[in-house]
Order: structure tokens, then sequence, then C-alpha cells
């Protein structure tokens, strides 16, 4: 039986090939009714539906919001079964933005549900948290490297609130995001062959300075899921700004202002952000 190819190396592929854009795929509620959909589990279908419709061919990553779809419980989670379904089976590279994190058997299970293969939820990559330890994760990247799945593991986020705590130096040396960072490239660097990128990467808000989160360029080389591009703030000239080196490893996430163009214009907007990125990394 052939191996699964590696998710960091599909990631590659799909950013060489399309360019660094994926579209966040989040029925919330202004949006819902910006597009004439009811705020309920067969709106969020549609919605997730018609976004997938519109990126396939046009970008090679998408990225649905669980919460999103979570909280119109069982029926939500059942359209969201068939949005992941409809994206895969079009191609494109599904990242499940779940943020789980827990320890031993309940972080296991969190793992089968997104990443094992043949799940109802199955995606080709999760994002999830550290906080209780890198550690705590470690079946997590078990599972996702047997399954030729990827895991995207918060480092530095955006928002304001996190910049405290991730921002502590530990032991008078490194900010937590930075030896989160080390910890797993450390990890990277013994399980990835020679030459190829990292199937275990990293969230990094395109909003935050490298220099004030302690960060620095990383190795090996392993897919970045940057979001803060668009309705944040960060545009794709932030992408070597923010990123510099490490700028062809990056996601860069859209969701709202791309979404918010409405359905009759979604593809239009796709397509015209797409150039838009490929220019800058011309």
């Amino acid at each position: 039986m052939t191996a699964p190819s590696s998710f960091g190396e599909r990631v590659r592929g799909a950013l060489e090939t399309f360019g660094p854009l994926c579209v966040g795929i989040d029925p919330h509620r202004a949006l819902l009714e910006g597009w004439g959909l009811e705020d309920s589990a067969a709106g969020a279908r549609e919605f997730g539906l018609r976004v997938v419709e519109a990126s396939a061919g046009a970008v090679g990553i998408v990225k649905p919001q669980v919460s999103f779809f979570e909280r119109h419980g069982s029926a939500g989670f059942a359209a969201l079964e068939e949005v992941l379904a409809a994206a895969r089976a079009a191609g494109l590279l599904v990242i499940a933005d779940a943020k789980r994190g827990d320890i031993g058997s309940t972080m296991d299970a969190y793992a089968e549900a997104w990443l094992r293969p043949g799940s109802p939820l199955e995606a080709d990559a999760m994002t999830a948290s550290p906080f209780l330890g890198v550690g705590a994760l470690k079946s997590t990247f078990a599972l996702a490297e047997a399954s030729g799945k990827g895991v995207f593991v918060l480092a530095a986020t955006s928002n304001p609130e996190a910049s405290a705590a991730q921002g502590a130096v530990l032991g008078g040396r490194r900010t937590l995001s930075a030896a989160i960072i080390a910890e797993v490239s450390g990890r990277n660097a013994l399980v990835t062959p020679e030459s190829e990128w990292a199937s275990t990467g990293f969230v990094i808000g395109a909003t935050v300075d490298w220099d004030r989160a302690g960060l620095a360029a990383f190795a090996p080389p392993a897919p970045i899921l940057a979001p803060g591009f668009g309705h944040q703030g960060a545009g794709p000239a932030d992408l070597l700004l923010r990123f510099g080196e490490l700028a062809p490893c990056v996601i860069a996430s859209e969701s709202r202002s791309i979404l918010e163009a409405g359905p009759t214009r979604l593809g239009a907007v796709i397509k015209a952000r797409v150039s838009e990125y490929r220019g800058i990394r011309a």
C-alpha cells in the first residue's frame, strides 16, 4: 500500500499552483443575512457549498470555521460534514478551524474526529491549541502523519488579549510563542525528510509584530496559517513585510473581506484577490 503524500508537500504544491490565498468558510449570522439565507443549519450548508463552488479551481485551500456550524447543533454538524466532503471532492485542501486542545484520550478523540480517514468530519488538517503542553498533542501529530494529514499549532495569534500570555518570557530567554515554535520545529526536524516541508505547521497572525513576539525564522520549512488578512487589516504586501524569508510558506486566510461580496460576486472577488497576491509574490 502506497503511503499517503505528506500534508506539508500537498500544501507546498497548492501554494505553488494557486498562490497563498485561503478562503474562509464562516457562515455567521450577518453574512447569512447578507446572502439572503436563513440563520440556520440549512443556511450554513447552502452558504458553505456556494463558497466551495466558487473556490474550486481558483484557490488551493479553504478553511471552514467550525464554530459557525456547531452553533446550530447536530443539524449544523451534519451541514459541516457535507461542506467538508464537497470541498475535498472538489480537490481543495480543507483546514478545519477547530482549535481543539486537551490531554490524553480526550485529545486523541478530537484528532480522530477531524483527521481519521473515513471520519464523517474528515478534513485535511486541523488547528490545535498547545497551551496544555505541546506534548499533549503528540498522538495528534502521529495520527496526522500516518494519515497524510496536517496540524496547525497555535503559536502567535493576532488578538490583543493573547499578547501578554504568548509574549511571556520563559526562563529569561524566549517567549512562549517562540518556545512553542522551537519545540514543534525540533520534532519536525526528526520526522520530516530532507528537502520536504513539515506537516505540522503554525498559526501566526498576519498582524503579529515578530520582534515584539520574539519570533524568528525556523527550520525545517512548515506551513504557516496566517489569519488577519483582509478585514483585520493585513494585505498582500504584508506577506513579505511580516514573514520575510518564510513568506513562501504562508497561507493567507481571508474570510469576511471576500465573503461580504455576496454569492453573485464571490467568484470574481476570489479571482481578483488571487491576482493581487500573485502580483506581490512575483
